[in-house]
């Protein structure tokens, strides 16, 4: 059996420069060890080929045991169970009843709306310099964008805010508090859309059983708050590397692909969701037993030198399959609208503001081995 490094998730190099840590682990093989006080041991895939096999190998399965459980009231726990703890039949069936409302297509329909929550944010910017654009701009333009998307009442929507700001704080007790006010608002949202269907996802679902779409609302909201730090993470990199900025300044068509490399390169998600394994699988020689927890190290896969050339410059000309959205059966549902809210928001931003400028050159990143987001962006906007 070969030597498997370790990796120490509370190791103070791995919280500031998680890429040189899990790369190091990449570095010295293809599977690795994650251990923490008070977290059992975890199987970590470091490398892009054999992380993308196990992302698409059903040996290896999402279930309850990937998530953690909040306490919530009974009456909420049929909700709980969202389809990416789902695999096999199941997870196709429901997966195949949604998809088609998630295609590039209806993204690329849903632009010019979100294009108009972008500039009514940007409008909205306070007048106190610099502004934290993680506060003004990042962290409320998913939550708008989902709202929209779902068909939220105007009237609802400060309180869905409110909702998308304990989301976005992580899974703590503000998360485990918002959670039945977030189910009891989605019922209510199907239920007005029974009454009164319109041009929006939930009336389009709405051949969908109840509990499965109300489940899938409130899913949206949870996993709808990736871009804010997509989005950040992205203005931070193109604000420190000016002659990428430039290039797109210079051509805005490049946009797309940008955000692809973005996503590749500053990705909050570091981690995958742990599967579990169904039964023993060997991996270049590392027995992985049944009932094992293993997660891909998405922060190594997407700099992995096996796979691009240079794989720690920012190169937004790249083209390349990254691992930033998943792959396999659980490819994230959502990729095309993140891409479009992405693309926007930095559309929106370059050309508002071309002299837009880090306001202090070190920013503070939220302390997690898991995601790699900024806890603010102080910026000048010109």
């Amino acid at each position: 059996m070969r030597t498997v490094p370790e990796i120490d998730l509370t190791n103070p190099d791995l919280l500031r420069d998680p890429h040189a840590v899990y790369g190091s682990a990449r570095e010295q093989a293809p599977v690795a060890r994650l251990r923490a006080p008070g977290f059992g041991p975890m199987w970590a895939i470091t490398r892009h080929a054999e992380g993308r096999a196990v992302l698409a190998d059903p040996r290896f399965e999402l279930n309850a045991n990937s998530y953690q459980r909040p306490d919530v009231p009974a009456d909420c726990v049929p909700y709980l169970r969202t389809m990416q703890e789902m695999d096999g039949p199941e997870h196709a069936r429901l997966r195949r009843l949604v998809a088609p409302a998630f295609t590039t297509r209806r993204a690329d329909e849903f632009r010019p709306r979100i294009q108009g929550i972008v500039h009514t944010l940007l409008d909205a910017l306070p007048p106190a310099r610099p502004v934290d654009l993680v506060a003004h701009f990042v962290r409320p333009l998913p939550m708008e964008v989902i709202c929209e998307l779902v068909g939220i009442p105007v009237a609802d929507r400060p309180r869905w805010r409110e909702y998308g700001a304990a989301v976005a704080a992580g899974h703590g007790q503000a998360f485990a508090d918002a959670i039945p006010n977030i189910i009891a608002g989605a019922r209510a949202v199907v239920a007005h859309h029974r009454a009164e269907p319109a041009d929006d996802l939930v009336s389009d679902l709405l051949h969908t059983e109840d509990a499965e779409l109300v489940t899938l609302v409130w899913h949206l909201v949870l996993a709808g708050q990736t871009p804010t730090a997509l989005i950040a993470n992205a203005v931070h990199a193109l604000l420190t590397h000016p002659e990428q900025l430039a290039a797109l300044r210079a051509d805005p068509d490049l946009m797309p692909n940008a955000v692809d490399e973005l996503a590749r390169w500053c990705g909050p998600q570091l981690l995958t969701i742990p599967r579990y394994a169904t039964e023993d699988v060997a991996i270049d020689g590392v027995l992985i037993a049944g009932g094992e927890p293993v997660t891909v190290v998405i922060a190594a896969a997407n700099r992995d030198p096996r796979v691009f050339t240079d794989p720690d410059r920012l190169d937004l000309s790249r083209t390349g399959s990254h691992l930033s959205f998943a792959h396999g059966p659980h490819f994230c549902l959502g990729a095309a609208l993140a891409r479009v809210q992405t693309e926007t928001a930095l559309t929106a931003l370059l050309s508002r503001f071309p002299d837009l400028a880090l306001a202090q050159e070190d920013v503070v990143r939220v302390p997690d081995p898991a995601t790699w987001r900024l806890a603010a962006l102080p910026v000048h906007v010109g």
